[in-house]
């Protein structure tokens, strides 16, 4: 008979408990009905057990009820995820990812100081953001909300060669108030649209600004020589307002200016009495402050100002592919290796 005596390290008995713990099923809460099924499928292939909340709007209720216990969140909505989320769950709680680019609204030193793994989803958003942002470009510069207005008001004007007129991308200098992946990948569309030069404001210079022949210049350069300046940079304590009436002073009275980032970089009581008194020519906007905006608010009265419902990142492909992201980050954190995008 033979006989083997087996040692393990403290390191591998702790890999081969982890493999355990990992085998069996854990729980993750999912914040919206809607999450696209193929994120859900992905999770329970991997042995989540998802617990859905049901309720649209989100319940912050119904969350708090159901989270206890789990051991991720899938958050697929805007609403504060902070500590009391946290506390809520419970301290076996592992991995938290958001289905969604910005970060705003997660208290993201909370995570830290919790050693809380926090995932979003940047980079699979930009080509959806990228084609409504030139898009917004040419709605503004060639004013197609006052154009269609005028046909509604029976204002159409066939004699006057001066009516409505616009601005081109063509031979127009483009800035951007960030360059990262939504930033490049406007500008990357831009190649073959014949601009005269690119801008962009960021903290550092991005080493990969030779792709686009863009040139990277301080704040106030980018204000006064951009014809279409476009608002692509995170939220934060230091963009917060940044676009304020000051600013507005120093940009060209035909420029166009663009936000698909976030409302909160935009003074909006100062945007709206820039383009009320012609400061400069037009803006195109996908985001606003509040979302959703009120039906009186007095920036949907401007005839110079494109506005829509935060639509940037509104396709099936794009949703798809953030949840599915968004599903990856939590399979990763479980299994204990990095999450695929890290808030931090």
């Amino acid at each position: 008979m033979l006989c083997f005596s087996l040692k393990l390290t403290a390191g591998q008995v702790r890999s081969r408990l982890f493999v355990m713990s990992v085998a069996r099923a854990f729980k993750v809460l999912i914040s919206h009905p809607q999450v696209p099924a193929p994120a859900l499928a992905l999770l329970r292939s991997h042995g989540a057990e998802t617990v859905v909340c049901q309720s649209v709007p989100p319940s912050r209720a119904e969350i708090l009820e159901k989270v206890p216990g789990m051991d991720a969140i899938y958050w697929a909505h805007y609403q504060p995820l902070n500590a009391a989320i946290l506390d809520a769950a419970g301290p076996q709680l592992r991995a938290v990812s958001t289905m969604s680019s910005g970060i705003d609204f997660a208290d993201v030193p909370e995570f830290k100081r919790r050693g809380i793994p926090l995932g979003h989803t940047p980079g699979v958003v930009k080509n959806a953001v990228a084609d409504l942002a030139i898009g917004l470009m040419i709605a503004a510069g060639r004013h197609f909300h006052a154009g269609r207005s005028d046909i509604e008001t029976s204002q159409w004007v066939t004699e006057q060669i001066d009516w409505r007129m616009g601005v081109e991308i063509r031979d127009s200098v483009i800035g951007f108030f960030g360059f990262g992946g939504i930033g490049q990948a406007i500008a990357k569309r831009l190649q073959s649209w014949d601009v005269a030069k690119i801008l962009y404001t960021t903290r550092t210079r991005k080493e990969n600004d030779v792709q686009f022949q863009a040139e990277h210049v301080p704040f106030e350069r980018l204000l006064r020589e951009s014809d279409f300046l476009v608002v692509a940079a995170p939220l934060t304590d230091e963009t917060r307002g940044k676009f304020n009436a000051q600013a507005f002073g120093q940009m060209k009275r035909s420029a166009v200016f663009v936000n698909v980032a976030r409302g909160g970089l935009v003074n909006q009581a100062d945007l709206h009495e820039a383009l009320s008194t012609g400061q400069f020519l037009a803006a195109g906007l996908d985001v606003t402050t509040p979302e959703p905006l009120p039906a009186d608010s007095p920036i949907l009265k401007l005839p110079n100002c494109v506005v829509l419902p935060h639509l940037g990142t509104q396709t099936m492909k794009t949703t798809i592919e953030m949840s599915l992201l968004a599903a990856n980050n939590i399979i990763n954190a479980i299994e204990g290796r990095p999450m695929v995008r890290s808030a931090y």
